[in-house]
């Protein structure tokens, strides 16, 4: 199984991208972390994604204000990439969001709620993702989802 890149633009993001790793864990799924920005290090971006396809399934981005990250990694990879909003500004993340939301036509950013759910949320989408290609990993997603629905109705 190939792993899952999450790429978040500052260190400081590492608190919230928790949220992913931890159920990119749950799941089983082998992924790397690292910090790239595509304001400051657009030069080490370009070269993680000359190489991206040899060893990921998927890359999850992560970043606040300008949020440019997974648009620059969608521009120079084909695999999916899903964005994460960060409230990283005095805007809350609303900028984050529309950043990533608002890519261009033929360049998709999946893009997933800002913060901590959405950093979630971005490791199960991820997750579905690769079990097309992994069915051991749509059996996962259904012990998930139900173990979800037992929780709720448990009270």
């Amino acid at each position: 199984m190939k792993k899952v890149a999450v790429i978040m633009g500052s260190k400081s993001d590492l608190p919230v991208m928790e949220s992913c790793t931890k159920t990119l864990d749950e799941f089983g799924v082998p992924y790397d972390v690292k910090v790239l920005s595509a304001h400051r290090t657009i030069d080490e971006v370009i070269t993680f994604c000359e190489k991206a396809e040899e060893e990921y399934d998927v890359i999850i981005a992560a970043a606040g204000y300008a949020a440019h990250l997974g648009g620059v990694i969608a521009a120079k990879t084909t695999l999916p990439v899903i964005g994460v909003p960060l409230d990283a500004s005095p805007l809350k993340g609303i900028d984050s969001l529309l950043s990533i939301v608002q890519m261009p036509g033929g360049i998709p950013v999946a893009t997933v709620t800002i913060g901590k759910a959405g950093a979630k949320n971005a490791a199960v989408l991820a997750v579905e993702i690769m079990a097309i290609k992994y069915p051991e990993l749509k059996e996962k997603l259904k012990n998930y989802r139900e173990e979800m629905r037992r929780k709720i109705l448990e009270g």
